[in-house]
Parts: structure tokens; sequence; C-alpha cells
């Protein structure tokens, strides 16, 4: 989940920023072995939960009547959304109090334990640069302990240049629709998982159009990527 509406935008859904290219190509990965990238937030982390702690703490709450953040905090005094303008400042102040010390979710960790015996993982997440390190230490500490990669923007262009160095099966896991859609643009072939967490989110969407499998569960995800890797002889 972020500030943006679930509704496909205008960018390039192949493009990629600059700044994550040097954080791709440097990871050392394995040319005949699987790949899963999963996003952070809502996939691996807690991330609404741990956001309503701190809108707590800011005289806000999160109203979620639709699966956005802008237009939706709002103040608990008045009852009045946060203004568009004033979000990244928010979020910014989020991140900068909470990256350390957000959840993950819960069979994450097991489930991801089990796949790296068969896979590579990486977690791609539209984190601010500044707090990557924060982001990669809180979920090795939570057991998560794999390459995280800062993305800015949609994520087809970073999946298709991670794709293009791995000759085996590419799995991606993400709650935004247009993530995923950028995704299958950008590498058709690869499996893609639309989690949610947080069940009160999941409810406010379907299954996203160009995902293969919709879950609010770990134990369902982990069933269907091991169920594609057998088929596909891994």
């Amino acid at each position: 989940m972020n500030a943006e509406s679930p509704k496909p935008p205008k960018p390039d859904p192949l493009a990629i920023d600059e700044a994550v290219i040097p954080q791709i190509d440097a990871l050392d990965l394995i040319p005949g072995r699987p790949i899963i990238v999963s996003d952070a937030d809502e996939v691996l982390i807690q991330f609404v939960a741990g956001l309503e702690l701190y809108l707590e703490t800011q005289g806000l709450w999160l109203d979620l009547q639709s699966f956005a953040l802008t237009g939706n905090i709002k103040s608990r005094e008045t009852g009045e959304p946060v203004l568009p303008a004033a979000m990244p400042a928010l979020l910014d102040g989020f991140f900068a109090a909470q990256t350390h010390s957000l959840l993950v979710v819960p069979g994450a960790a097991e489930a991801l334990s089990r796949l790296s015996e068969r896979t590579q993982i990486v977690v791609l997440t539209n984190v601010p640069f500044e707090a990557r390190e924060t982001r990669a230490a809180s979920l090795a500490a939570q057991g998560i302990d794999y390459p995280v990669i800062a993305n800015k923007g949609l994520k087809g262009g970073a999946v298709r240049r991670m794709a293009e160095r791995v000759k085996a099966p590419v799995f991606f896991l993400d709650d935004i629709p247009h993530n995923i859609s950028s995704v299958a643009r950008a590498h058709a072939p690869s499996h893609r998982v639309h989690f949610i967490a947080d069940p009160r989110l999941a409810k406010l969407l379907g299954q996203a159009p160009d995902s293969h499998f919709h879950t609010t569960e770990w134990s369902a995800a982990e069933d269907f990527i091991s169920e594609k890797l057998k088929a596909d002889g891994f």
C-alpha cells in the first residue's frame, strides 16, 4: 500500500530509476536458480498496522474507505483528510520514526526460509533510499535476512533487470495492482502473486488482473510457489 491510487498510473511501466540499477547490479545472483522478488509493505511487513500506531501519535487516523492513503488519513479532531501536499512529509516522518520497528507478517520468515532451499530471494521495496539499511536490518532481525533493494516508481524495470540475469523461474509478490501489471509487461513469464497481508485491505480489492494468485496468508503463497517450482523442475 502507498499514497497513490491503485489505478494504473501514466509512467512507463518498464522504466527503472537510475539509483536502483547499481543496487541490482551488485546482487550476487545465481543464473540457474529460481528467484523470488518480494515487496515488503503488506507482504513481508505489517505496514498499515504500524502506520496506524504512528498516526495516533500525530492526532490522525486511517479511514480505510479505499486502497489508498491520500484522502483516507484524517484528523481525529476535525475529521478532515490530510491534504495531498502534506502527505510526502507525513510518510517521510513515518518511515524515519518507524521503519526499524515494523513487525513482519506472520509466517513470512518461516515460509521464505523453506523456499530459500530452492530459490534465491530479493526484497524489492519502495522505501525511501535513506531508509534502505534500516529496513534491511529490521527484516534481518526478524528472520528475513535477504538482499534489500530500495526502489522508486513501478517495479517492472527492476524485476526485468534481475530476470535477465536468472535463467530460471521468476516469482513476484506485491500488494499494489499496478506494480504487478508493470512486471507482467516487463517479464511476462514471471509468476505473479497478489499478496495483501491486512485482511481489511484485501476486502477493498479483488485479485489484480495481471496476477496468477491472490492471498493474505504466507502458507498459501508458499504452496503456490512450491507447486510452480515443482512443475518447472526445481
